[in-house]
């Protein structure tokens, strides 16, 4: 084989398919990066764990088709350090595989093509979403999946389709963060929990990518979702097991609610906590033109601070909040203000949880759909 190629678009092409392979794998063949270099000038770039895999195919000069497996992390290091010149890329009778750009040459070990496990092809129902809402929508929910694995199926993200809407939800126990987008695609209902980590590169490989392709397929124990957007595909094996029915734990009635500025909030947050004990909640007060916050630690370190907040329908409310939750949801409502509401709950032995979503202004609600559901802590004193 031998071939040539840009090297940004080849750097760029490398970075993306070993992005989603683990650091450390048990099994060595998963840490190469598959090349195959056709006759009519396309160069296929792939990468599998057997849980998710990344592929992109490129244009390159090529001299002599075929395929090679090289170390897929060692080859991105390489690549993003040569020279703005050429690549040119060949195997060698020894077996090895050289690299040239300019002045810089690498021999690099080559791996056995043979045992690398197939890449998985995905043809089943697709739809399609716009890459940057559902980038934010990713980086609004992705967050709250737990990262125990001990729970494996609250470690994902569960995408659900249903008509011409397409949800993401995912809960660690303690908080439920959803957002809604538009799909245009089978309106067939179906479902995917899909792994956060995945998602979240996702996320940020397709942000700009225009409309990201969404199809499911597989069955069984091999059940898979693939996310395309131009000449990039990810596929991920989705989490077996039953995600909880979390949805009806949102409040039909909301009148009972504060507004505050989601920067301002965030920003008193932030300090006051830094006298807490780890794992402590925070004290919060909300009234009628006010939300002040207290807090108290060791070394008898004490915090208060109070930012400006307009009450509407229900009395002054006294609750303990986890802060680093509260901030992971102020900096995913991505509005101005944000609006703060107060749930009530059948069982009078048990602490009602917060509803957070977007606000535009003091008086008017976000436009989007995100609402996130947090559980507040029992506070002692």
């Amino acid at each position: 084989m031998k071939f040539h190629v840009n090297r940004d678009v080849f750097s760029e092409a490398v970075s993306f398919v070993v992005k989603l392979l683990p650091q450390r794998n048990p099994q060595p063949i998963l840490a190469g990066v598959l090349i195959e270099a056709t006759e009519d000038g396309n160069l296929a770039l792939s990468a599998f764990d057997y849980e998710a895999s990344a592929r992109t195919t490129i244009e390159a000069t090529v001299d002599e088709p075929g395929t090679i497996l090289v170390h897929g992390r060692l080859l991105s290091d390489i690549a993003s350090r040569l020279p703005n010149q050429p690549i040119q890329i060949s195997t060698e009778d020894d077996g090895n595989i050289s690299l040239t750009c300019g002045s810089a040459s690498f021999a690099l070990a080559s791996m056995p093509v043979e045992e690398y496990p197939a890449i998985p092809e995905v043809t089943g129902e697709s739809g399609l979403v716009p890459g940057d809402d559902f980038a934010t929508a990713i980086s609004q929910v992705a967050f709250a999946a737990s990262r125990d694995d001990v729970t494996p199926v609250l470690t994902g993200v569960q995408l659900e389709v249903s008509g011409l809407g397409l949800s993401l939800v995912a809960t660690d126990r303690y908080r439920v963060a959803v957002r809604d987008i538009e799909w245009d695609g089978s309106e067939q209902q179906a479902a995917a929990l899909v792994p956060a980590r995945t998602l979240q590169e996702v996320g940020k490989t397709f942000s700009h990518g225009g409309n990201i392709s969404i199809a499911f397929s597989g069955s069984g124990d091999r059940e898979i979702i693939a996310f395309t957007a131009g000449n990039k595909t990810v596929t991920s094996l989705l989490i077996k097991g039953n995600f909880p029915p979390v949805r009806r734990l949102f409040p039909a009635q909301t009148e009972h609610y504060a507004v505050v500025s989601t920067a301002d909030l965030a920003e008193a947050v932030r300090r006051v906590s830094l006298v807490l004990d780890r794992s402590a909640p925070l004290r919060f007060t909300f009234s009628t033109s006010q939300v002040t916050m207290d807090a108290s630690g060791g070394e008898q370190a004490r915090a208060s601070e109070s930012v400006d907040a307009h009450l509407t329908g229900g009395d002054e409310v006294t609750l303990g909040l986890n802060p680093q939750y509260l901030l992971e949801a102020l900096g995913a409502v991505k509005s101005e203000f944000v609006r703060v509401t107060f749930t009530s709950s059948d069982n009078a032995n048990k602490l009602s949880p917060i509803l957070i979503t977007s606000q535009t202004s003091v008086d008017q609600a976000g436009q989007d759909s995100f609402k996130y559901l947090l559980q507040p802590n029992l506070l002692l004193r």
